[in-house]
């Protein structure tokens, strides 16, 4: 599994930081859904996350033609560096959070 880079601003948390892929210049926003607002923007992949009591969404940033694989791949490596080991990803936000 490859590695990314986490940009974190002062004023967001951990689980709202951004994922950088150093070789295909992609960008994925976290969002914390119990503590952001999340809205989602037109042209961009999305995914969901679940853990215990933690519910996070993902987005790319300016998404062109990358692989699916990666982006799924980016999710997983922030959740194993958040230590959501029993993290389940879904492709759109789970029915209980609606």
């Amino acid at each position: 599994m490859s590695n990314y880079l986490i940009s974190i601003s002062k004023n967001e948390t951990l689980t709202d930081g951004i994922i950088h892929d150093p070789k295909s210049k992609l960008k994925i926003k976290a969002f914390d859904l119990l503590r952001a607002r999340f809205k989602p923007s037109q042209g961009e992949v999305r995914f969901f996350v679940t853990a215990g009591s933690e519910t996070l969404a993902f987005e790319t940033q300016g998404y062109d033609k990358h692989r699916q694989l990666l982006v799924l791949q980016m999710i997983s490596w922030y959740c194993i560096y958040l230590g959501l080991i029993e993290a389940q990803i879904h492709s759109s936000l789970p029915v209980h959070f609606v």
